[in-house]
C-alpha cells in the first residue's frame, strides 16, 4: 500500500527463532534470538514478540550481521547483510523452544 511508510506485520518483522550454540547458552537467562527484518526497529519487535508469543519482553538489542562471502563457479560474491535481534523477557516468561 503506497503512502503508508514502514507498517509490517509481526510476523514480517520477525523472521524466526535462531536456534544455535549461543542462543542455548542464552535461553537459561531468558533471552532468545531472533532473526528479523533489517528495516524494523526495536519497538516493533518487542511489540511482534509479545503478540506472537504471548510473553512480556524487557529490552531488545540489535545488530546487523555482514553476509558472508560465496562463490559459485568463478564468480565472487557476498550472502545480504541481515539483522539480529536478542530478546530478554521479563521474569516468569518463557518461549517454548522444540528440539530437534
Amino acid at each position: 500500500v503506497e503512502g503508508q511508510g514502514n507498517i509490517m506485520n509481526e510476523h514480517e518483522v520477525i523472521r524466526s527463532l535462531l536456534q544455535t550454540e549461543k542462543g542455548r547458552v542464552l535461553e537459561p537467562k531468558r533471552q532468545y534470538m531472533f532473526v528479523v527484518d533489517r528495516r524494523s526497529n526495536k519497538i516493533q519487535i518487542r511489540q511482534a514478540v509479545e503478540k506472537i508469543y504471548q510473553v512480556k519482553v524487557d529490552h531488545v538489542n540489535t545488530s546487523v550481521m555482514p553476509g558472508k562471502p560465496r562463490r559459485v563457479r568463478r564468480e565472487l560474491g557476498n550472502q545480504p547483510d541481515w539483522k539480529r535481534a536478542v530478546v530478554t523477557l521479563k521474569e516468569g516468561s518463557k518461549i517454548e523452544v522444540a528440539r530437534a
